[in-house]
């Protein structure tokens, strides 16, 4: 087992018509000894060139990659002691599965029965001990990801990388493996770097997250901080299905009192808008914001119908859609000036175009501050 030390990591590309593409900026970040962390991100965030850079795949512009408290940029990806899992499972179509996991080690000259027991263990600890006979084409798509996590665990490396393993089966599978690679991670302890653009594959794997956007680190954090404290409102709108609702408005003094007051993309207040009054116990970060434009963010199940709900502050809204998902329903609301998704209970009697009141609870709010769209508090 090993700590992975990214220290100010930078990667840029030759576009088609010669522009610098900055695929990595100055990254800095710490995958700590035994740690599974997760790097996620839309596609094109920068994560697999980190993995890459990690794997020595890519040599970075600057910036350094230590591993037990070593610099390895100048070594070799092959005397890394690195493991790389791809999405692609890259199997050999014709050697058996037991050929495959075994390929690695043979070509680093180990002996026989040493292969042996290491693809023996392996085949033990991923389910596979009864069909190393196969070949890939004879087994299930979920079989041949675990055939390549057994090709990488024989190797017994320092560090594990992922790229995005699970992306190629279905969602059932994709749950399923999951919780094998969960349980594969604390049963050997290894160093994981586990990469994936789906952020509710990462909630569920991470003990802590790091969020990358265009480049560039937003957050690391474990989920849960994630997703009552993001940093900003990219990493407050990646992080949660159905993603936050924003909210453009000002912010108004009434008495001891502040309120959000929502606003059309004029910042003109409309008739049935949003209004939202604040907690006391807000008013020191929001001070500076009073009479200023603001963002307030609120998650989905955040929102509930009025008649699910005593307060007598609620907002107007028409249903545009309806999306039953079982013990839950997502609906799509139009307010005056914004569109907005609430999580309501199921059933539900609301149809589309009905005209219903809305409640948005104070207590869950977060602000922005929109020209940074850093987080105030």
């Amino acid at each position: 087992m090993a700590s992975v030390v990214l220290q100010h990591l930078s990667k840029s590309f030759q576009g088609l018509h010669g522009e610098k593409i900055r695929a990595v900026d100055d990254l800095s970040l710490c995958a700590e000894d035994g740690e599974l962390l997760v790097l996620v991100g839309p596609s094109g965030c920068g994560k697999t060139t980190s993995l890459r850079l990690i794997a020595g795949l890519e040599e970075p512009d600057q910036g350094t990659v230590s591993i037990d408290g070593k610099v390895i940029n100048q070594i070799a990806p092959k005397d890394r002691n690195i493991a790389m899992v791809f999405q692609n499972h890259a199997l050999y179509p014709h050697m058996s599965l037991h050929e495959n996991m075994a390929f690695g080690l043979k070509l680093r000259k180990y002996a026989k029965t040493e292969i042996e027991r290491r693809v023996r263990d392996a085949a033990d600890m991923l389910g596979l001990a009864n069909c190393l006979t196969r070949k890939p084409e004879a087994i299930s798509g979920g079989q041949r990801q675990r055939v390549a996590l057994g090709r990488a665990i024989v190797r017994n490396p320092k560090v594990f990388l992922m790229d995005e393993p699970l992306s190629n089966l279905d969602a059932p599978m994709r749950l399923q493996m999951r919780a094998e690679i969960s349980k594969l991670h604390n049963h050997l302890g290894t160093t994981t770097i586990y990469v994936i653009h789906d952020q509710t594959e990462a909630m569920t794997l991470g003990k802590r997250i790091a969020v990358m956007d265009q480049g560039v680190l937003q957050q690391v954090a474990d989920p849960m901080t994630l997703y009552q404290k993001p940093a900003n409102m990219f990493v407050a709108g990646f992080i949660g299905s159905p993603p936050m609702n924003f909210f453009t408005g000002t912010l108004i003094a009434t008495g001891s009192q502040y309120v959000f007051q929502e606003t059309n993309g004029k910042g003109d207040m409309q008739p049935n808008a949003i209004s939202v009054p604040l907690q006391d116990s807000r008013a020191d970060a929001l001070k500076p914001f009073i009479g200023k434009k603001i963002v307030l963010g609120i998650r989905p199940e955040h929102i509930k119908e009025k008649r699910q709900d005593n307060s007598e502050i609620s907002i107007k809204a028409v249903t545009e859609a309806i999306m039953p998902v079982g013990s839950e329903t997502y609906v799509q609301a139009l307010s005056a000036a914004h569109s907005f998704m609430a999580r309501l209970p199921a059933p539900t009697a609301l149809n589309t175009n009905d005209t219903t009141e809305f409640v948005f609870d104070p207590h869950f709010g977060h602000f922005f501050e929109p020209e940074s769209q850093n987080r105030i508090n």
